[in-house]
Protein backbone atom coordinates (compact mmCIF):
# COMPACT_ATOMS: atom_id res chain seq x y z
CA UNK A 1 0.00 0.00 0.00
CA UNK A 2 1.86 3.38 -1.05
CA UNK A 3 1.41 6.57 1.22
CA UNK A 4 -1.74 8.91 1.14
CA UNK A 5 -0.95 11.12 -2.01
CA UNK A 6 -0.73 14.89 -1.47
CA UNK A 7 1.18 17.32 -3.89
CA UNK A 8 4.53 19.21 -3.36
CA UNK A 9 3.84 22.60 -4.36
CA UNK A 10 7.71 23.57 -4.08
CA UNK A 11 8.79 20.54 -6.64
CA UNK A 12 6.16 22.26 -9.14
CA UNK A 13 7.11 25.62 -8.63
CA UNK A 14 10.87 25.02 -8.88
CA UNK A 15 10.78 22.95 -11.65
CA UNK A 16 7.83 24.89 -13.41
CA UNK A 17 10.52 27.87 -13.26
CA UNK A 18 13.34 26.23 -14.89
CA UNK A 19 10.98 24.93 -17.55
CA UNK A 20 9.03 27.94 -18.20
CA UNK A 21 12.22 29.77 -18.69
CA UNK A 22 13.90 27.53 -20.77
CA UNK A 23 10.53 27.54 -23.07
CA UNK A 24 10.66 31.76 -22.90
CA UNK A 25 14.03 31.64 -23.85
CA UNK A 26 13.67 29.53 -26.64
CA UNK A 27 11.26 31.29 -28.11
CA UNK A 28 12.95 34.94 -27.39
CA UNK A 29 15.73 33.29 -29.45
CA UNK A 30 13.96 31.86 -32.48
CA UNK A 31 12.42 35.64 -32.91
CA UNK A 32 15.35 37.25 -32.53
CA UNK A 33 18.06 34.95 -34.76
CA UNK A 34 15.35 33.24 -37.07
CA UNK A 35 16.39 29.67 -35.87
CA UNK A 36 14.87 27.87 -33.06
CA UNK A 37 16.20 24.90 -31.18
CA UNK A 38 16.23 21.47 -32.62
CA UNK A 39 12.76 19.59 -31.55
CA UNK A 40 14.27 16.46 -30.31
CA UNK A 41 16.96 18.69 -28.13
CA UNK A 42 13.77 20.56 -26.88
CA UNK A 43 12.30 16.94 -25.91
CA UNK A 44 15.13 15.67 -24.46
CA UNK A 45 15.16 18.67 -22.19
CA UNK A 46 11.81 18.52 -21.39
CA UNK A 47 12.65 14.94 -20.78
CA UNK A 48 14.96 15.11 -18.17
CA UNK A 49 12.62 17.82 -16.13
CA UNK A 50 10.05 15.40 -16.24
CA UNK A 51 12.41 12.96 -14.55
CA UNK A 52 13.19 15.11 -12.28
CA UNK A 53 9.48 15.23 -11.70
CA UNK A 54 8.83 12.47 -10.97
CA UNK A 55 11.04 11.37 -9.16
CA UNK A 56 10.94 14.88 -6.58
CA UNK A 57 6.47 14.01 -6.46
CA UNK A 58 4.61 11.30 -5.07
CA UNK A 59 5.00 8.41 -4.41
CA UNK A 60 9.18 8.32 -4.90
CA UNK A 61 9.69 11.32 -2.53
CA UNK A 62 7.31 10.22 0.26
CA UNK A 63 8.45 6.52 -0.06
CA UNK A 64 12.18 7.75 0.10
CA UNK A 65 11.94 10.17 2.88
CA UNK A 66 9.35 8.64 5.22
CA UNK A 67 10.14 4.96 4.71
CA UNK A 68 12.84 3.07 2.53
CA UNK A 69 16.19 4.38 1.72
CA UNK A 70 15.68 1.56 -1.16
CA UNK A 71 13.32 4.52 -2.81
CA UNK A 72 15.55 6.93 -1.79
CA UNK A 73 18.45 5.24 -4.21
CA UNK A 74 15.87 5.02 -7.03
CA UNK A 75 15.25 8.49 -7.02
CA UNK A 76 18.89 9.59 -6.51
CA UNK A 77 19.80 7.02 -9.79
CA UNK A 78 16.76 8.75 -12.09
CA UNK A 79 18.19 11.96 -10.97
CA UNK A 80 22.19 11.09 -11.65
CA UNK A 81 22.45 8.44 -14.62
CA UNK A 82 18.90 9.33 -16.20
CA UNK A 83 17.64 12.88 -15.74
CA UNK A 84 21.34 14.59 -16.24
CA UNK A 85 22.55 13.02 -19.58
CA UNK A 86 18.86 14.14 -21.02
CA UNK A 87 19.49 17.48 -19.67
CA UNK A 88 22.74 18.08 -21.06
CA UNK A 89 22.13 16.91 -24.48
CA UNK A 90 18.98 19.02 -24.38
CA UNK A 91 20.60 22.41 -23.67
CA UNK A 92 21.18 23.85 -26.76
CA UNK A 93 24.92 25.78 -27.05
CA UNK A 94 23.61 29.08 -27.67
CA UNK A 95 22.23 29.27 -23.98
CA UNK A 96 25.49 27.99 -22.94
CA UNK A 97 26.90 30.51 -24.87
CA UNK A 98 24.92 32.31 -22.97
CA UNK A 99 25.40 31.25 -19.34
CA UNK A 100 29.20 30.88 -19.60
CA UNK A 101 29.49 34.41 -21.50
CA UNK A 102 31.53 35.88 -17.82
CA UNK A 103 34.97 34.48 -18.35
CA UNK A 104 35.27 33.08 -15.26
CA UNK A 105 32.15 31.21 -15.87
CA UNK A 106 33.08 29.98 -18.84
CA UNK A 107 37.12 28.71 -17.67
CA UNK A 108 35.23 27.29 -14.21
CA UNK A 109 33.37 25.04 -16.03
CA UNK A 110 35.58 24.13 -18.14
CA UNK A 111 37.46 22.98 -15.54
CA UNK A 112 35.00 21.44 -13.69
CA UNK A 113 34.03 19.29 -16.97
CA UNK A 114 37.64 17.77 -17.51
CA UNK A 115 36.68 13.91 -17.08
CA UNK A 116 39.36 13.62 -14.68
CA UNK A 117 37.76 16.60 -12.36
CA UNK A 118 34.27 15.77 -13.60
CA UNK A 119 34.59 12.23 -12.25
CA UNK A 120 36.15 12.53 -9.17
CA UNK A 121 33.57 15.45 -8.10
CA UNK A 122 30.65 13.35 -8.95
CA UNK A 123 31.94 10.44 -6.87
CA UNK A 124 32.75 13.09 -4.10
CA UNK A 125 29.27 14.18 -4.08
CA UNK A 126 28.49 10.10 -4.14
CA UNK A 127 30.27 9.43 -1.31
CA UNK A 128 29.39 12.70 0.68
CA UNK A 129 25.52 12.42 0.15
CA UNK A 130 25.66 8.62 1.52
CA UNK A 131 27.59 9.92 4.57
CA UNK A 132 24.87 9.07 7.58
CA UNK A 133 25.03 12.46 8.63
CA UNK A 134 24.26 13.70 5.37
CA UNK A 135 21.66 11.25 4.84
CA UNK A 136 19.81 12.08 8.36
CA UNK A 137 20.54 16.01 7.89
CA UNK A 138 18.73 15.67 4.34
CA UNK A 139 15.51 13.36 5.69
CA UNK A 140 14.98 15.38 9.29
CA UNK A 141 16.64 18.96 8.77
CA UNK A 142 14.92 21.96 7.09
CA UNK A 143 13.08 21.57 3.68
CA UNK A 144 16.20 23.69 2.24
CA UNK A 145 19.00 21.48 3.63
CA UNK A 146 16.94 18.49 1.18
CA UNK A 147 16.46 21.02 -1.80
CA UNK A 148 20.31 22.13 -1.30
CA UNK A 149 21.54 18.34 -1.69
CA UNK A 150 19.10 17.21 -4.50
CA UNK A 151 21.17 20.55 -6.23
CA UNK A 152 24.03 19.65 -5.20
CA UNK A 153 23.53 15.66 -6.82
CA UNK A 154 22.07 16.82 -10.16
CA UNK A 155 24.63 19.48 -10.62
CA UNK A 156 27.93 17.31 -10.26
CA UNK A 157 25.98 14.79 -12.66
CA UNK A 158 25.32 17.27 -15.27
CA UNK A 159 29.34 17.47 -15.24
CA UNK A 160 29.66 13.71 -15.21
CA UNK A 161 27.77 13.52 -18.25
CA UNK A 162 29.28 16.43 -19.84
CA UNK A 163 32.30 14.02 -21.21
CA UNK A 164 29.92 11.95 -22.91
CA UNK A 165 27.00 13.57 -24.20
CA UNK A 166 28.21 18.06 -24.49
CA UNK A 167 26.08 19.51 -26.79
CA UNK A 168 28.68 22.64 -26.76
CA UNK A 169 31.31 22.85 -29.76
CA UNK A 170 33.87 24.88 -27.62
CA UNK A 171 33.89 21.78 -24.92
CA UNK A 172 33.25 18.98 -26.87
CA UNK A 173 32.85 15.22 -26.04
CA UNK A 174 36.01 13.37 -25.76
CA UNK A 175 36.43 10.28 -28.47
CA UNK A 176 34.06 7.13 -28.11
CA UNK A 177 37.08 5.46 -26.54
CA UNK A 178 37.39 7.65 -24.14
CA UNK A 179 34.22 7.73 -23.28
CA UNK A 180 33.96 4.48 -23.04
CA UNK A 181 36.76 3.95 -20.73
CA UNK A 182 35.18 7.03 -18.46
CA UNK A 183 31.80 5.25 -17.96
CA UNK A 184 33.33 2.19 -17.01
CA UNK A 185 35.53 3.68 -14.36
CA UNK A 186 32.39 5.46 -13.25
CA UNK A 187 30.43 1.96 -13.19
CA UNK A 188 33.28 0.80 -10.88
CA UNK A 189 32.87 3.60 -8.67
CA UNK A 190 29.72 3.08 -6.36
CA UNK A 191 31.13 -0.55 -5.51
CA UNK A 192 32.79 1.06 -2.03
CA UNK A 193 28.99 2.27 -0.48
CA UNK A 194 27.25 -0.61 -2.55
CA UNK A 195 28.92 -3.22 -0.93
CA UNK A 196 28.41 -1.27 2.41
CA UNK A 197 24.84 -0.92 2.08
CA UNK A 198 24.85 -4.98 0.81
CA UNK A 199 26.69 -6.82 3.51
CA UNK A 200 26.16 -4.55 6.41
CA UNK A 201 24.84 -6.46 9.08
CA UNK A 202 23.45 -3.38 10.91
CA UNK A 203 21.44 -0.57 10.03
CA UNK A 204 23.91 2.32 8.13
CA UNK A 205 21.27 5.16 8.74
CA UNK A 206 19.47 4.81 11.99
CA UNK A 207 17.00 7.25 10.72
CA UNK A 208 15.56 5.14 8.58
CA UNK A 209 15.15 2.51 11.67
CA UNK A 210 13.18 4.66 12.93
CA UNK A 211 10.46 4.80 10.08
CA UNK A 212 7.46 2.83 9.52
CA UNK A 213 7.82 -0.17 8.05
CA UNK A 214 5.92 -0.40 4.63
CA UNK A 215 5.16 -3.92 2.60
CA UNK A 216 6.72 -6.18 5.60
CA UNK A 217 10.49 -4.85 4.49
CA UNK A 218 12.96 -5.03 7.21
CA UNK A 219 15.70 -2.59 7.71
CA UNK A 220 18.32 -4.75 6.59
CA UNK A 221 16.20 -5.71 3.63
CA UNK A 222 15.72 -2.28 2.43
CA UNK A 223 19.27 -1.37 2.79
CA UNK A 224 20.08 -4.59 1.05
CA UNK A 225 17.94 -4.08 -2.30
CA UNK A 226 19.59 -0.33 -1.87
CA UNK A 227 22.85 -1.61 -2.66
CA UNK A 228 21.52 -4.20 -5.29
CA UNK A 229 20.00 -1.29 -6.93
CA UNK A 230 23.14 1.07 -6.93
CA UNK A 231 25.96 -1.48 -8.06
CA UNK A 232 23.39 -3.44 -10.77
CA UNK A 233 20.89 -1.31 -11.82
CA UNK A 234 23.27 1.74 -11.72
CA UNK A 235 25.69 -0.16 -13.84
CA UNK A 236 23.43 -1.71 -15.93
CA UNK A 237 22.38 1.82 -17.01
CA UNK A 238 26.13 2.60 -17.57
CA UNK A 239 26.84 -0.53 -19.69
CA UNK A 240 23.75 0.13 -21.55
CA UNK A 241 25.34 3.40 -22.67
CA UNK A 242 28.50 2.25 -23.21
CA UNK A 243 27.33 -0.29 -25.72
CA UNK A 244 25.51 2.80 -27.10
CA UNK A 245 28.60 4.83 -27.36
CA UNK A 246 30.05 1.36 -29.23
CA UNK A 247 27.51 1.06 -31.86
CA UNK A 248 27.68 4.59 -32.71
CA UNK A 249 30.93 4.28 -33.01
CA UNK A 250 31.68 1.40 -34.89
CA UNK A 251 28.78 1.99 -37.61
CA UNK A 252 30.63 5.51 -38.02
CA UNK A 253 33.81 4.05 -38.83
CA UNK A 254 32.16 1.72 -40.74
CA UNK A 255 30.65 4.41 -43.01
CA UNK A 256 33.69 6.47 -43.18
CA UNK A 257 35.74 3.05 -44.07
CA UNK A 258 33.22 2.42 -47.09
CA UNK A 259 32.99 6.20 -48.11
CA UNK A 260 37.08 6.42 -48.12
CA UNK A 261 36.99 3.03 -50.23
CA UNK A 262 34.54 4.77 -52.57
CA UNK A 263 36.30 7.81 -52.49
CA UNK A 264 39.94 5.85 -53.80
CA UNK A 265 38.08 4.07 -56.18
CA UNK A 266 36.63 7.00 -57.54
CA UNK A 267 40.19 8.51 -57.37
CA UNK A 268 41.72 5.45 -59.45
CA UNK A 269 38.97 5.72 -61.86
CA UNK A 270 39.59 9.88 -62.88
CA UNK A 271 43.40 8.80 -62.68
CA UNK A 272 42.77 6.00 -65.37
CA UNK A 273 40.57 8.48 -67.16
CA UNK A 274 43.47 11.43 -67.18
CA UNK A 275 46.23 8.60 -68.22
CA UNK A 276 44.15 7.77 -71.71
Amino acid sequence: MLPDWHPHPDVWLVLGTVVAAYLIANRRHERRTGHATPERQRRLFLGGMALLFVASEWPIHDLSENYLYSAHMVQHLVFTLVAAPLLVAGTPAWMLRELLRPRWAFHSFRFLTRPLVAIVVFNGVLLFTHWPDVVHASVTGPGIVHFAVHVVVVGSAYLMWWPVVSPLPELPPITPPAQMLYLFIQSLAPTIPASFLTFGSQPIYDVYATFPRIWAITVLEDQLIAGLIMKLVGGLLLWGVMAVVFFRWANREQREGWDALRFQGVEREIRAGMGR
